[in-house]
């Protein structure tokens, strides 16, 4: 049995800079072990406080779950692509420590997410899940509203295979019925 608190014992805030090093923590052990994330060398710590910044500095949704003192997970929501025309499109990202899977955390962290962008002016949101075997990611995703809008096959190579990366979307608020 473990030890460590249930879901129900974690919270949801906004980041700040001093969850810094522990975000880098979890995304470092996606990077060197998942298909999650695409990237082949974890970033630095200074890199993913610039990134952060970026995401903040755009006025979207950086959210981290914290269960006594310890950050366990994050999710943010960035530009899906930076051209005008997409500034109500979001693309939406969550990582959990690697101990902390399958407690729900990332569904709250995801419907969390989902709300604070709500409340801005995106009105979609789009999931780019890496490996169409992450069952976990994309029935997460599912079970929030999010519909499978394509597969973009072998576009990735990393531990010695092609990767494809999962297209999913979900509407915001209003989605497309109104004009923003």
């Amino acid at each position: 049995m473990s030890t460590q608190p249930a879901a129900a014992n974690v919270a949801i805030r906004g980041c700040e800079a001093g969850d810094v090093a522990a975000i880098t923590t979890i995304y470092a052990h996606h990077v060197l072990y998942g298909l999650a994330s695409f990237e082949l060398e974890p970033p630095s710590e200074n890199d993913m406080r610039q990134r952060r910044l970026d995401i903040v500095s755009r006025g979207f949704p950086y959210l981290v779950a914290e269960c006594a003192g310890e950050v366990v997970g994050y999710a943010y929501a960035s530009p899906y692509r930076l051209r005008p025309a997409y500034r109500h499109t979001a693309e939406n990202s969550v990582y959990l420590h690697p101990a902390w899977a399958g407690r729900g955390i990332g569904r709250q962290l995801i419907s969390a997410l989902l709300a604070e962008c709500e409340t801005r002016e995106l009105r979609q949101i789009v999931a780019v899940i890496g490996d169409s075997a992450n069952y976990a990611s994309i029935g997460l995703h599912k079970s929030l509203g999010f519909r499978e809008v394509g597969v973009l096959r072998s576009v990735g190579f990393k531990f010695g295979r092609w990767v494809d990366s999962v297209l999913m979307q979900r509407e915001l608020g209003a989605g497309d019925s109104t004009p923003p």
